[in-house]
């Protein structure tokens, strides 16, 4: 059951997500659709609900409350940056604003993108790692090997993502000669 609430969450956050940007520029109801993107919470809010009355209930705490608890990190970490990314390119494409602009590809402006990138990522694993352990505490004696080894993914994951964030830093992809950094952060606009 988890996992099917998991699968209906996704899907029922592009569907809102898609429903909002359509009401606020497709239908010109800014408003209504802005309701609808405030709406994307309740979707985490019943999942984690779920989940702790599937955990509450005496079901064996494994890989499926692990992953309910890294998508509801994620959706902490990552939601909100992807909503203001959708909207941008659907305010550009159907309400007239400006073409958003593209995030830095050399230099120390990557570096530092892909440093706020990762520092998403570390929220995103200490908010999964903060509800497995309390899932863990929830279940009380029961075993919570798996909830355990979820923590323990998510921190690989905060590492690796560490790494190539540092990476950036320490060998910045170069500009291609000639080309000025304001002309190379613009959008390309065919016509």
């Amino acid at each position: 059951m988890v996992v099917t609430l998991i699968v209906v969450c996704e899907v029922g956050f592009w569907v809102l997500l898609a429903a909002g940007l359509v009401l606020r520029y497709g239908c010109r109801m800014p408003r209504t659709g802005a309701a609808v993107l405030l709406l994307e919470p309740l979707l985490e809010l019943v999942l984690l609900t779920v989940t702790a009355i599937d955990l509450r209930t005496g079901a064996t705490a494994d890989g499926k409350h692990g992953l309910a608890a890294v998508y509801l990190g994620y959706t902490v970490a990552y939601g909100h940056y992807t909503i203001r990314w959708a909207d941008g390119h659907a305010a550009h494409r159907f309400g007239g604003a400006p073409r958003p602009v593209k995030p830095p590809r050399h230099g120390l402006a990557r570096a530092r993108h892909e440093g706020k990138l990762w520092l998403r990522t570390v929220a995103m694993g200490a908010v999964a790692a903060g509800l497995l352990e309390l899932a863990a505490w929830y279940v009380g004696d029961g075993d919570t090997a798996t909830l355990r080894e979820w923590q323990l993914t998510m921190a690989r994951l905060v590492a690796v993502h560490g790494v190539i964030a540092l990476s950036y830093l320490l060998w910045p992809k170069k500009a291609p000669a000639g080309e000025p950094e304001a002309a190379r952060r613009r959008p390309k606009v065919l016509r």
